[in-house]
């Protein structure tokens, strides 16, 4: 097991454990959880996943409100996040990027699964990067993940052979004035890890930044669709999501929150939560998180066939999508809320939380809850 670290500040009925994962995905699993079954009794498995940059105590408001309703929660930190330890910290250069392939995250997911003694998952939940783990989860073992909730970054279905987007999406931003670049693109370059651990204005002002920006708290928050993957239409996104092509995330975010009220978010993220973000971040570095993102940015083919095999599938298992009604996360996919109908055979609704931004189980932890219940009571 890993060394012992300091413990993590809790709500009550929230503990933290280490499952052993290593013969079969070749990870020590770290989890929070509540709702254990007693001796000799069961209860339905719900599994949530994080995103980036946030770790399993990003759902520290949810879980013990879903154990009292009666099910064993559990977040695990996810592959390169937190606490779980088995992955390739190699360097940019040398890391095996196979690792973090989507189609080896789900592995990851089955193995944590079977090795908390379940075959069956009631439902299995993602926010962020963490949807798309919940997604991908579901299309491919709806035997095993037999619901499904994304949150804060909509579905949109594998590319069939020959149908993926030839569009040069990095080139097409720098033609701009100002110049632009997406940040998934950036976030998979090399500068980007070295960039993420050391931001000029110390992590914490950057964590903080960043999750203000984001949130429902920042007033420039008011996303809407649009129409085409095309430079002119993602440029009406923020920096955070189109950045100036010259900066780096944290010179984009130091930017954007000049003159803002850093202090608007401590009601949902007080500066003792945000510790444990830096204090965690500061001891892994960000890299590990980062490689989610260069598998999927990635034109290697090796990084990417994988999900050939389910070309053209939908998701078949009860399925709804919960975020903030001021997140513009919801829109980042062009057209993917609206092609729900068609991407998942129960497509079951979409559940916006007014007055939240993109941490929506942070920011509304209550709305979030009544939502999660009220789809799991109907299925």
């Amino acid at each position: 097991m890993p060394d012992p670290l300091p413990p993590l500040p809790l709500p009550s009925g929230i503990t933290s454990r280490y499952i052993d994962c290593t013969s079969s995905a070749g990870l020590t699993f770290h989890i929070l959880e509540a709702g254990t079954p007693e001796s000799g009794t069961t209860r339905p498995l719900v599994l949530l996943c994080h995103g980036f940059p946030e770790i399993a105590y990003s759902w520290r408001h949810i879980i013990p409100s879903l154990a009292s309703a009666g099910y064993h929660v559990v977040a695990p930190d996810q592959r390169g996040y937190g606490r779980t330890t088995g992955w390739d910290t190699s360097s940019f250069s040398d890391v095996d990027l196979n690792q973090f392939t989507v189609t080896n995250l789900v592995r990851d997911l089955v193995c944590l699964v079977y090795a908390l003694g379940y075959r069956k998952v009631r439902c299995i939940i993602g926010h962020d990067f963490g949807a798309v783990s919940s997604a991908m989860a579901a299309l491919m073992r709806p035997d095993l993940f037999t619901a499904s909730i994304q949150m804060s970054h909509p579905h949109h279905a594998p590319a069939e052979p020959g149908a993926a987007n030839k569009t040069d999406i990095q080139a097409e931003l720098a033609t701009l004035d100002p110049p632009r670049k997406h940040y998934k693109w950036y976030n998979s370059t090399a500068p980007a890890a070295h960039d993420w651990d050391n931001p000029a204005q110390g992590l914490e002002a950057y964590l903080r930044g960043y999750f203000h920006l984001k949130s429902g708290n920042w007033a420039h928050n008011t996303p809407h669709p649009l129409l085409a993957w095309r430079a002119a239409d993602l440029a009406q996104m923020p920096d955070y999501y189109i950045m100036p092509l010259p900066l780096s995330m944290p010179a984009t975010i130091a930017k954007n929150m000049h003159g803002e009220d850093a202090t608007a978010t401590e009601s949902w993220l007080p500066p003792a939560a945000l510790a444990v973000y830096a204090a965690e971040w500061t001891r892994t570095g960000f890299q590990g998180g980062l490689n989610w993102y260069r598998a999927q940015t990635s034109s290697t083919p090796t990084h990417a066939r994988d999900m050939l095999l389910f070309a053209g599938r939908g998701i078949d298992v009860p399925t709804c999508f919960v975020s903030g009604e001021r997140d513009w996360g919801n829109f980042q996919q062009v057209g993917a809320i609206e092609a729900y109908r068609e991407s998942c055979a129960d497509f079951r609704g979409v559940r916006l939380v007014q007055g939240a931004g993109h941490w929506v189980q942070q920011e509304r932890p209550g709305e979030v809850v009544r939502e999660v219940l009220a789809f799991l009571g109907g299925l």
